[in-house]
């Protein structure tokens, strides 16, 4: 479980293929410092084993289905990379709960800047526009934001100058892809209401 607050932005060191199948690894002095061998972390929003750890780098193994569902496949040398770690028990919730789950990519619209603030539009597929709620949480490459605006396919985010300084949010540009993570509590909710529904 994650927050969706930013502790480090680390740099793509390499991903590869290797006979231990694909691994991704990334230069994270800050994190790496505090980080041990099997524990998750949440890398662009999708939660992480720890499968190595020195010098400042964190190496993680990747599943086809992880490369699949989200943008890491996208990822190029020196790319920045969101990073956070697991939720402490004792730890304070300051975003909202993330569960490091990608649901979807999505296509960045625009980001453009508003005053001291930035408006970003991201594209949304129909099957989960249901997931988007007005003033709703969701998690862009794990970071915690609040839905301001639903548009017919997509939705607006804003982004506060300190979210832009100490995350890779300022390095989205029309037609990439972010991982997208809905709040958690709508997929509940439909997983119940679904039962309610007539058989058919």
């Amino acid at each position: 479980m994650f927050t969706g607050l930013i502790e480090e932005v680390g740099r793509l060191q390499w991903i590869r293929a290797t006979e231990r199948g694909t691994q991704l690894q990334i230069i994270a002095p800050r994190l790496a410092e505090n980080i041990s061998v099997g524990d998750s972390v949440a890398v662009n929003g999708c939660c992480l084993t720890v499968t190595g750890q020195r010098s400042g780098q964190l190496t993680f193994d990747l599943l086809h289905e992880t490369l699949n569902c989200t943008n890491l496949k996208t990822l190029r040398r020196e790319s920045p990379i969101n990073l956070e770690r697991a939720l402490a028990a004792r730890g304070r919730v300051g975003g909202h709960f993330v569960q490091g789950h990608v649901d979807c990519t999505a296509r960045v619209i625009s980001f453009e800047r508003k005053n001291a603030d930035h408006r970003l539009e991201v594209a949304l597929d129909g099957q989960f526009a249901r997931y988007a709620v007005c003033k709703g949480s969701v998690a862009i490459n794990g970071i915690s934001l609040t839905i301001a605006e639903l548009l017919p396919e997509g939705f607006v985010v804003w982004i506060i100058p300190h979210t832009r300084q100490h995350t890779n949010i300022d390095a989205a540009k029309p037609g990439e892809l972010v991982n997208i993570e809905f709040d958690i509590l709508a997929k509940y909710v439909e997983r119940m209401l679904a039962s309610y529904a007539p058989q058919r």
